[in-house]
């Protein structure tokens, strides 16, 4: 049996599939976007792991012999959200999601920094995007930003849950403005990205 997570923008959803791949059963359990301000889009770190919590809980009510039986777990989830934590590892405000708007005058900031970041990172800086998010957050949330010592892709927060270990991997890290994709590594070219602790990197420089 293998577990599948997906954490999403609506809802964390679940599926326990056999050795088959054949669906054995699914679970879903809702989230909630917070829009504060325009263009804002944000959502709370700990509903990610409460749904999740909830949703894995459902399976086993329903499957107990079946989840016990599970001897991997597949995660996935929304991209270029920007999840920043403390150096207990605890977020410092909500989630700035892959939707969300309002870091465009930072994005311009970002290029001019680093002109050479659209041929490093293979990407236009658009606010979707991680790394415009953390301007922002140091430009208007000082005193956040200050305590910022990791920033995570939403999964990734996820996955520290439940491993105790930060990670991710090069389809996501494309998405944050940090990684070289050609080199498949972050770059140090790239403002930012040289932080020591970090999954989708700090943006701490």
């Amino acid at each position: 049996m293998d577990l599948g997570i997906d954490i999403g923008t609506s809802a964390v959803k679940v599926v326990l599939v056999d050795a088959d791949d054949r669906l054995v059963d699914q679970e879903s359990q809702p989230l909630a976007v917070s829009r504060p301000q325009p263009l804002w889009s944000e959502q709370d770190p700990e509903a990610w792991w409460r749904a999740t919590e909830a949703a894995v809980a459902a399976l086993r009510g329903r499957q107990a012999k079946a989840m016990a039986a599970v001897r991997g777990i597949g995660l996935s989830g929304q991209m270029h959200g920007a999840t920043l934590l403390d150096a207990a590892d605890k977020p410092l405000r909500p989630a700035i999601l892959w939707n969300d708007g309002r870091s465009e005058q930072q994005c311009a900031t970002l290029e001019k920094a680093q002109p050479r970041a659209r041929e490093i990172t293979g990407n236009i800086a658009m606010p979707g995007f991680t790394a415009p998010k953390i301007v922002w957050v140091r430009e208007n949330e000082p005193a956040v930003f200050k305590d910022t010592r990791c920033v995570l892709l939403p999964k990734d927060y996820v996955r520290l849950l439940m491993t105790g270990e930060k990670a991710s991997d090069a389809s996501d890290a494309a998405g944050t403005l940090w990684l070289d994709v050609g080199q498949r590594r972050w770059s140090p070219e790239m403002p930012g990205s040289d932080s020591e602790d970090r999954t989708a990197s700090g943006f701490l420089g």
